[in-house]
């Protein structure tokens, strides 16, 4: 899992409300548990012009030149603004899959749906919950502003805006630690790999019996 310390990255809008996992990533693409590849489908059907299915070359497919993902001006964005209760819907991890290989970092929005968060923070990629007016100053000032880039500071918990403007969000300590280092479920147990392998040792020392073959 990629670390996230600190990212100034320029931020895509998607003024939408209540986004379900579909939207970012529709079932006909759930057949790969890679965590890769998923990005080119993230939010297909908005996307798109046409309807798409798993092994399609996405890149003779006619773009929606509406959504705003496919503008110009947000082209390599790493930092999404939406609206609130994001990632709603079925539980699938796959859609915090898809965003982290579109190319987001982060995800900004005035709340979201407790299983995607949760899911965000496994995979590297971070939520950050701010008030519903502070989004609504994002969005005006994205709209006002073209390549407009946000930092985002993990360390300090900060969320600073190109006028200097900053803006604090909250994180357990657990959950920004396992970000900071790039520790997903699988890298914090094995950070305590001696220790694991120190109580096996002792264990099958104390009750060999139940080593038998």
């Amino acid at each position: 899992m990629k670390a996230f310390t600190t990212v100034n990255a320029v931020v895509a809008p998607l003024d939408r409300a209540n986004v379900d996992t579909d939207a970012i990533i529709p079932k006909q693409f759930l057949k790969s548990i890679k965590r890769s590849g998923f990005g080119p489908n993230c939010f297909d059907e908005w996307r798109y012009l046409d309807h798409g299915e798993p092994g399609m070359d996405n890149s003779n497919r006619p773009l929606n030149p509406d959504f705003s993902l496919n503008q110009a001006r947000y082209a390599g964005a790493n930092i999404l603004l939406t609206r609130k209760n994001f990632g709603c819907g079925s539980s699938r991890e796959h859609a915090p899959w898809a965003l982290d290989d579109y190319g987001f970092r982060a995800v900004i929005a005035p709340s979201f749906a407790d299983i995607f968060f949760n899911n965000c923070y496994k995979n590297g990629l971070l939520p950050i919950v701010l008030p519903e007016e502070v989004v609504d100053q994002l969005f005006q000032e994205v709209e006002a502003q073209e390549g407009y880039a946000l930092t985002i500071d993990l360390a300090s918990q900060t969320l600073s805006t190109p006028s200097g403007q900053s803006f604090s969000f909250d994180i357990t300590e657990h959950r920004k630690h396992c970000l900071l280092n790039g520790l997903d479920e699988i890298g914090l147990t094995l950070a305590h790999a001696e220790q694991i392998k120190a109580f096996e040792t002792k264990h099958r020392s104390a009750q060999p019996w139940l080593f038998q073959d």
